[in-house]
């Protein structure tokens, strides 16, 4: 069976109109001749300190295409964190080294560390060759072993996890992932999984080649029967804690803050990401097993210093004032274009049009699986959240917040996609505080003498909205004129500003009353449907406990209603679905039931960013995707990124 690929059709293409001309994979056909290297590694070379160029790369490496032309070596790339649990930031731009990878118009997956595959015609067995010969950044081979060890001896570590992460389990059963030969694996699911390859490009894909055997092996009980003795003498309670400190995982910020793991990324941890940081420097990798056209090892850039700021006013000065190379990331918001573009001569920088691949600016998460009982109740009246949401100015809010550049919308696939669902994304957007305020009074909540309202129980209607100012300060604005829209219709609501840490922290623990994150799903809706039904652990946050249940196979977490499980068993059958229009068939009835059930309520569609690009930073594509599940910049590969002087 051909590789199947999930496209986006010509919709998709048109709204990334321009960015033809992208960085091109491929795998050299031939025995490859060793081109160029850094002099500072040539100067190793000659010391005795390296192997020889030859010996470090793979018979035939991965070739990238320049997207302007080849490079030179030299320089250091600086680049924006904030705080303490920017982790992602490290992510997008560093580590993205998959089996596959997208790319950079995000409609279709190429190969990247498995030079090919092939996938059953049920879907369920996807057999991938590695590139032979590929280096950890210590010099070890990278082989199926490594494979194999990720999966089947850490990620369905119950210890380690407490459940198979989604991408990995159909059918509430983990996959089965087996070496055929050194450079050689099959992964073998319960049902079809018609869907992996294109999870398998995201960052929630990077499983197979996170931890390396050699080295990571030490830190699990079937290794090492120390490993408890082992745990105690490095500080910590426990051989899972010293495993997330050694070896990290996806999402964590100890993937970064161990200078000795081995990994696969273009750069390797110099000064680690760990409390008190004022930086985190990545250096060369000496073994990265990519070259240009001309056979030059990847990449050009010898260092990236991602300088970590403690508030965005702070960052912005370093982008003006040229401090900066590429950035993105937290200053992509529309207050700030104004200043972003008045500067560009100043900062010596370009601007980066970013194109949403997200649904909604601003997703607003009423918690019904709420601890409190009469909250929980509250919540899950959908006649409330209806009124909550015809009581919205949307218009106002669009015009102060966002210069006027959005539309009202729920939810859904955007305009432009195909699967575009008219009734979830425009229902109860149109601004009636009247009908709204009527709506409640026959919900049960009246209004008092204060001209606030009570709910049947005798108790003020009041919650609190968690928002992370730091992340996303353009919904704290949007909260601010939302919480005085429900005031006028008698409805008191807290914008409750917290740190990004708390905020997981209060989701994972369902301790939260009501939430907001921009929805995604607008052009990528089955990489992340959690808007859609109760599918991300951390990000459906109007029903966590459902989600638990969901994928822990009901092992775990709260049973769910039922129109929950039937869009979950849709959702099941659509991703096991090769048949692109029978897939879109499944998931239009997903959007028709969402749109019935109204969980969540939605201000507008989510709005186009930006970011600068220093102008002597060249081969950086100056548009490209918006996503999580296009790491932007990463698929744009940073490592073939150079400077002009």
């Amino acid at each position: 069976m051909p590789n199947e690929i999930l496209s986006r059709g010509v919709t998709r293409r048109a709204v990334l109109g321009g960015m033809a001309g992208a960085a091109a994979l491929s795998i050299a056909g031939r025995a490859f001749a060793a081109g160029g290297e850094a002099p500072a590694l040539a100067q190793l070379v000659k010391d005795g300190k390296l192997p020889p160029l030859a010996e470090r790369l793979p018979k035939k490496p991965m070739v990238v295409t320049p997207f302007e032309k080849v490079g030179t070596y030299g320089g250091t790339l600086r680049r924006g964190l904030r705080g303490s649990s920017d982790h992602n930031g490290i992510l997008r731009m560093v580590g993205n080294q998959s089996l596959v990878r997208w790319n950079l118009e995000f409609t279709a997956v190429q190969p990247n560390l498995a030079e090919r595959w092939e996938v059953s015609d049920d879907a369920t067995q996807f057999t991938f060759h590695l590139i032979e010969g590929v280096r950890w950044s210590d010099g070890h081979p990278f082989t199926a072993d490594d494979v194999v060890f990720a999966i089947e001896d850490c990620v369905k570590n119950t210890e380690l996890y407490s459940a198979t992460p989604a991408q990995l389990s159909v059918a509430g059963k983990a996959v089965n992932v087996e070496k055929i030969d050194d450079y050689t694996v099959k992964f073998t699911f319960a049902a079809a999984n018609a869907l992996y390859l294109e999870n398998l490009a995201t960052p929630l894909g990077q499983h197979p080649t996170l931890f390396p055997k050699h080295y990571c092996s030490q830190f699990l009980p079937k290794y090492n029967p120390n490993i408890e003795a082992d745990a105690k003498k490095a500080g910590v309670t426990s051989w899972t804690e010293l495993f997330r400190s050694r070896c990290g995982d996806i999402e964590i910020p100890t993937r970064w803050g161990n200078v000795d793991k081995p990994t696969l990324d273009p750069w390797v941890v110099k000064e680690p990401y760990v409390g008190g940081a004022t930086r985190v420097v990545m250096a060369r990798n000496p073994y990265f097993w990519q070259v240009d056209t001309s056979g030059n090892q990847l990449p050009y850039i010898d260092e990236v210093n991602f300088g970590i700021s403690q508030d965005v006013e702070s960052l912005m000065l370093n982008v003006i004032s040229g401090k900066i190379d590429i950035q993105e990331r937290h200053i992509s918001v529309l207050a700030n274009k104004p200043t972003l573009s008045q500067n560009m001569q100043k900062g010596d920088y370009r601007l980066l049009t970013l194109v949403p691949s997200a649904s909604q600016q601003c997703q607003i998460y009423f918690n019904i699986t709420h601890k409190d009982p009469a909250m929980r109740k509250m919540f899950a009246d959908k006649a409330f959240r209806q009124a909550l949401s015809i009581g919205i100015n949307r218009q106002e809010l669009i015009d102060i917040v966002y210069f006027g550049q959005s539309e009202p919308y729920q939810a859904g696939p955007r305009p432009t996609h195909p699967w575009y669902n008219e009734k979830y994304a425009r229902q109860f957007t149109e601004y009636d505080p009247d009908k709204a305020g009527a709506m409640l009074d026959e919900a049960g909540y009246k209004k008092g003498g204060d001209g606030m309202r009570v709910r049947p129980d005798g108790q003020k209607v009041f919650f609190s909205v968690d928002v992370i100012p730091t992340l996303y300060p353009d919904l704290v604005d949007a909260l601010e004129l939302v919480k005085a829209h429900w005031a006028q219709i008698g409805v008191d609501m807290k914008v409750n500003t917290i740190e990004r840490a708390l905020y997981y922290t209060r989701g994972d623990d369902n301790a939260h009353d009501a939430a907001v994150w921009p929805g995604p799903g607008g052009l990528d809706p089955m990489l992340d449907p959690r808007d859609f039904f109760a599918f991300h652990p951390q990000g459906s946050r109007y029903a966590i406990p459902w989600t638990l249940w969901y994928t822990s196979n009901g092992a775990r977490g709260e049973e769910p209603p039922e129109s929950q499980k039937k869009r979950m068993k849709l959702f099941d059958e659509a991703r096991s679905t090769a048949d692109l229009d029978k897939r879109g068939a499944i998931m239009k009835q997903i959007f028709d039931i969402a749109a019935e059930e109204f969980e969540t309520v939605g201000l507008c569609l989510a709005v186009g960013g930006f970011g600068i690009i220093r102008n002597n930073l060249r081969n950086v594509p100056e548009k490209e995707p918006d996503s999580w599940s296009w790491p932007n910049p990463g698929p744009a590969l940073p490592q073939q990124f150079t400077f002009t002087s």
